[in-house]
């Protein structure tokens, strides 16, 4: 073998051990982080926490990107459109379980590889400070008797609170149309409404419903949990007090583009977790009330096929899936 070949011979494995090297230095540039709605809301605030705590983590610029637009499906589609290398990630939320449903978009929850969910926040069932149901069971006895009477708030029509109530109306066997709903650009126009006496119910999460009920004008009746609020540990289940099994409330995920690398995935995923646990996420979240909880990779999968189920369950029952 003469020197030449020697030195071919060796150029070669040194370059493949580099390359074997250089892919396993991910990441190796900036992140892209895709939120799918506007800056200054909640789920752009707890995409730009984690975003900078998973810096530290990646050891490279997690740079936080607003595509708004298309009730969620701008971001949600820039998301599962971009190259599955791990460059560009997205948080996605509970709308990515509607969409599909409403006729918005063919996107749905199977387009992604799931990393992490990190938040979620049930509903609510919130009334005016001083109306005279002292529990859901209450309320719900009142709209039997008087169907049409009573009106909800807190979001567009089909949004996630909408489906809230129609879910736990639904369960308790009482027709969801029976309590008109009203379209809100939100929460916080939906609460007003309700302490002005425009509508009777806004069944939001606790976290948007906290000012106004401590300041005294607004009473929650019951979580759509398993468990209390840590925010508010007195407002009872839903299940302990009607025996309604509704779960549903908004949350938040780190996902990536389908077909992600298993190593990329699993860097991400590591990365996500310690970003969890740490108490600057912990902190962050409990300043604002918003509730933490965790799934890792396939049972975020599995969070996400259920909630799906559950939200076109809901939706064609109140006449809006398409």
């Amino acid at each position: 073998m003469d020197r030449r070949t020697v030195f071919k011979g060796l150029f070669a494995a040194a370059f493949a051990t580099v390359a074997g090297l250089a892919h396993a230095a991910y990441p190796e540039r900036p992140i892209t982080l895709i939120v799918p709605w506007n800056a200054g809301g909640g789920t752009d605030a707890t995409a730009r926490i984690i975003g900078t705590l998973m810096e530290k983590e990646l050891k490279q610029p997690v740079n936080v990107v607003n595509r708004a637009g298309g009730n969620g499906v701008v971001g949600h589609q820039a998301i599962a459109s971009a190259a599955p290398d791990g460059y560009t990630i997205g948080m996605a939320t509970v709308e990515i379980g509607m969409m599909h449903w409403m006729g918005l978009t063919q996107l749905k929850y199977s387009d992604y590889t799931p990393i992490g969910l990190v938040n979620f926040d049930p509903a609510g069932v919130q009334v005016r400070a001083d109306a005279p149901y002292k529990s859901v069971t209450d309320l719900v006895n009142a709209i039997k008797a008087s169907p049409g009477k009573f009106k909800a708030s807190g979001t567009g029509q089909g949004g996630i609170w909408h489906l809230a109530i129609a879910s736990m109306l639904k369960d308790m066997n009482v027709d969801p149309a029976s309590v008109p709903w009203v379209p809100s650009n939100g929460a916080a126009p939906g609460l007003q409404d309700l302490v002005a006496g425009g509508v009777e119910v806004v069944p939001c999460s606790l976290p948007e419903a906290r000012a106004l009920i401590e300041a005294g004008k607004v009473r929650s009746l019951a979580v759509m949990d398993d468990q209390p609020s840590a925010l508010f540990p007195n407002v009872p289940t839903l299940k302990s007090v009607t025996g309604s099994t509704t779960k549903l409330g908004a949350w938040r995920g780190i996902v990536a583009p389908k077909g992600l690398p298993k190593d990329v995935e699993t860097a991400l995923a590591n990365a996500l977790k310690k970003v969890y646990d740490s108490k600057e996420y912990k902190d962050f979240m409990a300043q604002r009330g918003f509730g933490v909880v965790w799934a890792q990779q396939q049972d975020f999968g599995k969070f996400m096929a259920k909630s799906n189920e559950d939200l076109g369950a809901t939706m064609k029952a109140v006449g809006i899936a398409k």
